[in-house]
């Protein structure tokens, strides 16, 4: 059964900012972040869309979000490691974990593990195992594919990213690893330094842009279109929505959407968002609902119940409108919604 919204999801532009940001790496790998289901787009449908086009390192958070790829043929790492829960599922895998701490590590070589990833804290303060650690051979034996690190502030011009990559280089040929990796999406647009062997893009994949470097590289992937519930005509002086938040100055047509912030379509938009039918502008009135918007159809007299209309959803504008973050945008559109690739 087909859902009332949907997201409309563009594999061209998908691929087309993977090669960008690829391009932008240098000599480096291009990998993909795609935890939180894709950043909200849909993990699996990503990754195909992306393997197609020759990325082949991918990056999910747990191990359930690892088991959803598993039966593609692709590289993945789990970058939240090996709970002692984690570790049967892990052993089984093919997805290799990226081990954050001194107990990580000793879980994984007492099972007997195998390739691995390890991520260093190189300033950040939130996970990784200390530079100290590694100098003092907590690493030592480990098969390594990738010693990675993660930027703080990479969306900023901050000397914390300089601290970071320098701190990072140190570690050259310090351990068993492969590969180092440290940039971004912000950080692929800080340049060559930070490319190192692999990046790890993920809101710019998918259309966010978290450095004006990187305005004009990264297309929109995402539109949300929601079905018209019904077509109602709200008289001068009436108001529409909960607390009242619009009130009619002269006759207005009215669409009520189904679509609302238990979609991601956040209660920020109210009497803000734009939705579009065509080449008509349809201002949204009053305050987004749980499941419900409503806008303004005074220039789309042919809209009608069970018509579609397009959510203005370009993550930077979007972002400035709501009062959320372009993350926040992707990583909250709703289960509720049928996800259609064109």
């Amino acid at each position: 059964m087909s859902a009332p919204l949907r997201l409309r999801l563009d594999a061209a532009a998908l691929i087309a900012n993977w090669r960008a940001l690829d391009r932008m790496s240098g000599a480096a790998a291009c990998g993909a972040a795609v935890k939180a289901n894709g950043y909200g787009l849909g993990a699996a449908g990503v990754v195909e869309k992306l393997a197609g086009a020759g990325c082949r390192d991918f990056f999910v958070a747990t191990w359930a979000e690892a088991a959803v790829l598993e039966q593609l043929d692709v590289d993945v790492a789990v970058l939240h490691g090996i709970r002692a829960e984690d570790l049967a599922a892990a052993l089984r895998s093919r997805a290799r974990p990226v081990l954050n701490t001194a107990a990580q590590v000793a879980r994984w070589r007492a099972a007997g593990g195998g390739r691995c990833d390890v991520m260093v804290d190189t300033g950040m303060n939130r996970l990784g195992v200390s530079v100290e650690e590694v100098g003092q051979g907590l690493l030592d034996g480990l098969q390594i594919d990738t010693l990675m690190s993660h930027l703080a502030c990479a969306d900023e011009d901050s000397s914390t990213n300089a601290r970071q990559c320098a701190a990072l280089q140190a570690l050259k040929g310090r351990t068993t690893a492969k590969r180092l990796s440290l940039a971004n999406s912000a950080g692929i647009a800080l340049g060559a330094a930070y490319a190192f062997d692999l990046t790890r893009p993920g809101l710019a994949l998918y259309g966010g842009v978290p450095r004006g470097e990187l305005t004009g590289v990264v297309r929109q992937v995402v539109t949300p279109e929601a079905q018209v519930l019904q077509r109602r005509t709200l008289a001068a002086g009436e108001s529409i929505g909960y607390n009242a938040c619009y009130t009619a100055t002269e006759p207005t047509e009215v669409a009520i959407l189904n679509i609302g912030y238990a979609d991601g379509y956040w209660r920020g938009f109210s009497n803000c968002g734009i939705a579009r039918a065509g080449d008509a502008v349809l201002d949204v009135l009053g305050r987004v609902s749980m499941d419900l918007t409503a806008i303004c159809v005074n220039t789309a007299p042919t809209l009608c119940e069970g018509d579609w209309v397009a959510i203005d959803y370009a993550l930077p504008q979007a972002a400035a409108l709501s009062g959320m973050s372009q993350y926040e945008l992707l990583t909250g559109l709703g289960a509720r919604s049928d996800r259609v690739w064109s």
